[in-house]
Order: structure tokens, then C-alpha cells, then sequence
């Protein structure tokens, strides 16, 4: 039985044929790839065995491709509550365990009925149980500090730490473009 279109992805690649992110990871539907390359904005590096047909034409999924022209990344990083989480390693700064990002909140280091603004350097990963615990209170207050102070990342922190977190789909072409930290199977 042969897989459905959707769960064949491809890989998107800067034009330097590095991951235009990591986490999440830079991934386009097949039409999106396909639209891609038709309009001649990409380079194909790699093909699903899969193949769709026009009437006239036949066409293999793309798998891995790279943008022809060369998309700078952000300098700095959007505020929102999965940066805070990535920026944090997905680890509860008060406890310092790891959960994942379901069972995550952010807290207010100064809570907002204190005047505490939503910002990176008030803001933490905290799991639910620490977030309760503080309360309304200020981490002196509860005697809870968190692990790290909070601090704006750059892009290049936020790229770094998501090769750290590969996403449960990786498909077999894309090895050779993403470089995960963890340890290679050996031949």
C-alpha cells in the first residue's frame, strides 16, 4: 500500500543547503514542493519514489530541496510561548525536569498583577505543579529561583538548541542535510 501525498514532506534547505530551521523543523507539503520547483525558486536534491501525474506529465515528489535564492535568518527571534519553551530546553526551570511541551506553562518571574510585563527576561518554562506552587509570588518570596535567568535568545541560541530536539519524522533522505546531536548508528 503506498503512503498518502501528505505524509510525504520535503525538507527545505537555505541556499547555503543548511535547514532554514530546526525546530520546528522547515518542512513544506508536497504541493508546496512541487509549486516550488515548477516555478523553477528551487533546487531538487532528493525524490520520494512516489510520483503524481497530470495528463500529460508525470512528476516525482520532491524530498529535499534547497531555496535557489538565499533567505537571511532573523536576527531576533518572535516572543511566543514555544521560543520561551525551546529557549529553555522543554525543562522546567523551578524543578529543572523535562516535560513535554503539553505539560508546559510560562511564568511570570514578576506575575503580571505585580506589574510584570510579558517579556523574555520575566519569563520562564515552568511545569504545571511549580507554576502552582509559586502562585502570585515572587521567586524570593516561595524560595523557588529558577535554574537560569531568563534573557532574550538570539536566532542562532534558538537554531542551536532545536537540533538538540529532532522531530519524530525524519525521512532517510534527509540524513545527509540535518545534523542532530545525538549518536549515529554505525555501519
Amino acid at each position: 500500500m503506498q503512503a498518502s501525498l501528505e505524509s510525504c514532506p520535503a525538507l527545505v534547505l537555505n541556499a547555503d543547503y543548511r535547514p532554514l530551521s530546526y525546530f520546528p523543523l522547515s518542512v513544506w507539503g508536497w504541493q508546496d514542493a512541487v509549486k516550488a520547483a515548477f516555478l523553477d525558486r528551487v533546487t531538487i536534491l532528493s525524490e520520494y519514489d512516489r510520483a503524481i501525474r497530470s495528463p500529460s506529465t508525470a512528476i516525482k515528489l520532491p524530498s529535499v530541496v534547497a531555496l535557489k535564492r538565499y533567505r537571511p535568518l532573523a536576527r531576533r527571534p518572535a516572543f511566543t510561548r514555544f521560543n520561551v519553551f525551546l529557549r529553555d530546553s522543554f525543562t522546567c526551570q523551578y524543578c529543572v525536569d523535562p516535560f513535554p511541551v503539553e505539560d508546559l506553562t510560562f511564568d511570570h518571574l514578576v506575575p503580571r498583577s505585580r506589574g510584570g510585563r510579558t517579556t523574555w527576561d520575566n519569563v520562564i518554562t515552568a511545569c504545571s505543579a511549580c507554576n502552582l506552587a509559586k502562585g502570585n509570588r515572587l521567586p524570593r518570596e516561595c524560595g523557588m529561583r529558577p535554574a537560569r535567568k531568563p534573557r532574550a535568545p538570539s536566532a542562532y541560541d534558538l537554531h542551536q538548541r532545536g537540533r538538540r530536539f529532532p522531530p519524530r519524522y525524519l525521512h532517510e533522505s534527509w540524513g545527509d542535510y540535518l545534523y542532530w546531536d545525538s549518536e549515529l548508528d554505525p555501519d
